[in-house]
């Protein structure tokens, strides 16, 4: 099926790879912040249920782009890896992977509707610089203070 010049059969397989790593990440995140101890542990926590909180966000907004489309959201859920190790800066390491996947996705997004699809476009590059900029916010949690 086309739409706008897209291929919208490949927009919405890859919006509903977007919504199944975002769901993932709600688990991932949701465990992670059950698995904190520690002096810091209470910021760590809100961080990480932060972070499952807007994954379940933009699996919604992906679920609803690909009704829009006709589309039928996957009830699927993105890879889950329980490596049992639960150390800060392991679990952020985690995180960065996760995070990396789901900015490839909507790279791959992109790619799809770049200056064909204004609406789908705009939502690509906005979800592109949020991920981003959650990427650069682990990468510095797990900088030391004296890099």
């Amino acid at each position: 099926m086309s739409n706008n010049g897209i291929d919208i059969d490949a927009v919405i397989n890859v919006l509903n790879t977007i919504l199944e790593t975002e769901l993932a990440g709600v688990v991932r995140y949701t465990h992670y912040s059950l698995m904190v101890f520690g002096f810091n542990r209470i910021p760590i926590v809100s961080w990480m249920r932060g972070q499952a909180t807007e994954s379940l966000n933009h699996a919604t907004e992906a679920g609803e782009l690909i009704t829009h489309l006709n589309g039928h959201p996957s009830l699927g859920i993105g890879p889950l890896l329980e490596t049992h190790r639960h150390d800060i800066g392991d679990i952020l390491k985690e995180s960065l992977e996760h995070e990396t996947l789901a900015l490839s996705a909507y790279n791959k997004l992109l790619e799809l509707v770049k200056d064909q699809h204004v609406m789908l476009e705009e939502y690509a590059r906005r979800m592109i610089s949020l991920e981003e900029m959650h990427l650069g916010e682990v990468q510095k949690m797990l900088r030391k203070p004296a890099d």
